[in-house]
């Protein structure tokens, strides 16, 4: 079997505090690396940093809205100051919309769901870029979503940042392949997280999504997709770059 070659790596984990970022965390963390946990969630965010350096690791937190530039900045500073630079970025916070269709999604959810789930990871990539180019070398996973594969999976604000993401994964990973900087994604399907999905604000989106439910098959856990994350991040998957895999119970292959 392949060294993952993470030991002794520095990794960023966003959305870190919970859920697939948790595991995540704690994968990298068990694997060796030393990590700075990125959450909105001070609290969740010290209890994932604290559950780390209790099995002998090393956690730093940064705490703030990441769809602000200067927390970006922040993290990639606090990783490359306390850590010793940037190996992995995890780009894994996000957030679920209301399932609205296009016609009934306000500019409201429109604009905060592009921004947290596709600004934000464009700001931090480009705040950690810098740091691997220095290195000529770095992984960037992303957090996709089945719904950046299909649009019968999430409402449409949703939809279109996460197919935004993945645009995002195959520009960065062709801009840098001759640099040593590898960028993936994963798109998870249905997953047993907190993320919140907000009530419905007009029954059209959450009728016609209805139903296509019956495709999703069992729900992962969220250790099932931090297992694929730390394998696009590692050494293992050395010659992967671009790729978007979905880790969802065959429900794309429907």
């Amino acid at each position: 079997m392949a060294e993952s070659g993470l030991n002794g790596r520095n990794a960023i984990v966003t959305g870190g505090g919970s859920g697939i970022g948790r595991a995540t965390a704690l994968r990298l963390a068990a694997e060796g690396a030393r990590v700075l946990i990125a959450d909105l969630n001070a609290g969740t965010a010290d209890e994932a940093a604290e559950e780390i350096r209790a099995r002998g690791g090393t956690a730093e937190v940064v705490a703030g809205d990441l769809s602000r530039q200067e927390v970006a900045d922040e993290v990639a500073a606090t990783a490359a100051d306390r850590l010793g630079g940037i190996d992995v970025l995890v780009n894994n916070a996000g957030i679920m919309d209301d399932m609205s269709a296009t016609a009934d999604v306000s500019d409201t959810v429109w604009e905060r769901l592009i921004r947290v789930n596709l600004t934000a990871p464009f700001l931090l990539t480009r705040a950690v870029l810098p740091h691997m180019l220095q290195r000529g070398a770095g992984s960037i996973v992303f957090t996709a979503s089945e719904a950046s594969l299909r649009g019968s999976a999430a409402g449409t604000a949703y939809t279109a940042a996460k197919h935004g993401v993945v645009g995002l994964v195959k520009s960065t990973a062709v801009m840098y392949r001759d640099h040593g900087v590898r960028a993936n994604a994963v798109a998870p399907g249905g997953t047993a997280t907190n993320i919140d999905v907000g009530t419905p604000t007009a029954p059209h989106g959450p009728t016609v999504l209805g139903g296509y439910g019956g495709n999703i098959g069992r729900i992962s856990a969220a250790d099932e997709l931090a297992a694929a994350i730390v394998f696009l991040a590692s050494d293992a998957a050395g010659a992967i770059s671009g790729a978007v895999l979905p880790v969802d119970n065959g429900w794309s292959a429907v």
